[in-house]
């Protein structure tokens, strides 16, 4: 499957932003779709997943509550709203999307080895 993630910006703290994440090529609901952030001279890491139907998602700790995850299988798209965002967000924005086998569990989906990356979208937040 091809990915290609999209909204991203420059936005100041506090403020709101929306990613998405368009999926082409096969059936989007048979992966799990994970996002994942890159800031400078960090390793890539985990920001939110969520299940094939959409029915489980999880969370980092140092978004939840802030972010929220969704998917529209129909339309092969998966969102990211970003709420509340603070400078410490910023970074390069990754989707990605995970076939085979795998739990629902918060470590299976937060693990990075997915099968398919987009080519991610930066995220600048200014204080």
């Amino acid at each position: 499957v091809q990915l290609q993630a999209f909204g991203g910006g420059w936005v100041q703290a506090g403020d709101s932003l929306r990613l998405s994440c368009a999926g082409s090529g096969r059936t989007f609901s048979n992966y799990v779709m994970g996002w994942f952030r890159q800031a400078p001279g960090k390793e890539r890491e985990f920001v939110s997943a969520i299940w094939r139907s959409g029915r489980i998602t999880h969370y980092s700790d140092s978004v939840k509550g802030r972010f929220t995850i969704s998917r529209a299988n129909a339309k092969n798209l998966v969102y990211l709203q970003m709420n509340s965002l603070k400078p410490e967000d910023t970074a390069v924005y990754y989707c990605a999307a995970r076939s085979g086998a795998i739990l629902s569990t918060f470590h299976d989906v937060s693990d990075p080895s997915y099968d398919y990356w987009g080519q991610g979208t930066q995220v600048t937040v200014s204080s």
